[in-house]
């Protein structure tokens, strides 16, 4: 008789929307359930919304662990997290609250790190030892792959590359330093500088998101060594192919050394469903369930 699959709980915390799904151990997202992340200064109350939401997926007693893709920055195994984009979230210990409410062994990890694992593990990066995952959405963030390994950092933090310098003097964004990537192609940047919500972005718009977001890539893959940046987010996938062929002219232009000359980028494989893939994934990995290529932890 065969063993009973082990299920992951998955949830991804973000911006603009809440998110949780049933993920399987070979990666495949079962159900789910969304809503719009609440506007509020109320910690508690912005947790309750999400508990709400990860309510309609119980009993919890089904699943094995419970994964959480959140933005960052925040302490290390997310105990504390401090989301750039939630302002009613600063050191907020979503790991604890969420092993409360559900029961579960539970781990969290930044969102765009948690796309690192998932497109290694189902998705465009399938078969890569280095890469890159970006997240191009509301913000900007990102998740390294060296050699198998998810980087980590002294604080979990490493793959912030929306806080890149990507233009001198650049325009400003609050909260952030001038001329990052972030405070100039994420989905808060392109509406703050345009008056305009990011979907209605011009032609020109839309390139010149794409000429930043390329300089980023092509910068991390001179420094690194690694020739594929994978990218998702409602920005960059929503802005298609005009978006991806500015990034990768960009590239080419910086990409020069033998390492780095031909590095790609793509769009993400998992599509929308990569946030919670990569949720689940942070939380079956402490499981050793197999990754694809990526070694265990």
């Amino acid at each position: 008789m065969s063993e009973p699959q082990r299920l992951a709980l998955a949830v991804d915390v973000g911006g603009t929307k809440l998110a949780a799904g049933v993920v399987d151990e070979h990666g495949r997202l079962l159900e789910r359930v969304s809503a719009p992340t609440v506007r509020t200064d109320d910690g508690a109350a912005l947790f309750s919304s999400l508990a709400e939401l990860v309510g309609r997926l119980a009993p919890y007693d089904r699943f094995a662990v419970c994964g959480t893709g959140c933005g960052g920055p925040m302490t290390a195994g997310g105990e504390l997290v401090s989301p750039l984009n939630i302002g009613a979230w600063r050191s907020f210990p979503l790991r604890e609250e969420l092993a409360r409410l559900t029961g579960l062994p539970t781990y969290v990890d930044n969102d765009a790190k948690a796309l690192a694992l998932a497109e290694g593990w189902v998705g465009a990066a399938v078969g890569f030892r280095n890469y890159l995952a970006m997240v191009v959405s509301t913000g900007i963030g990102g998740g390294i792959v060296l050699d198998g390994r998810l980087l980590e950092g002294d604080t979990g933090n490493a793959g912030h590359v929306g806080h890149m310098i990507v233009a001198v003097p650049g325009r400003p964004l609050p909260d952030h330093v001038t001329g990052v990537l972030e405070a100039e192609a994420s989905g808060t940047a392109i509406a703050a500088h345009t008056g305009r919500p990011a979907a209605e972005a011009t032609t020109a718009e839309i390139a010149e998101a794409g000429t930043h977001v390329g300089r980023a890539v092509g910068s991390i893959a001179n420094v690194l060594d690694l020739r594929l940046a994978v990218v998702a987010g409602s920005v960059a996938l929503g802005y298609g192919e005009p978006f991806f062929a500015a990034a990768q002219a960009e590239i080419d232009r910086i990409c020069r050394l033998d390492h780095s000359r031909g590095a790609e980028i793509r769009p993400a494989g998992c599509g929308d469903e990569g946030p919670l893939i990569g949720a689940a994934a942070v939380g079956l990995r402490h499981l050793d369930v197999p990754l694809g290529i990526l070694e265990a932890l």
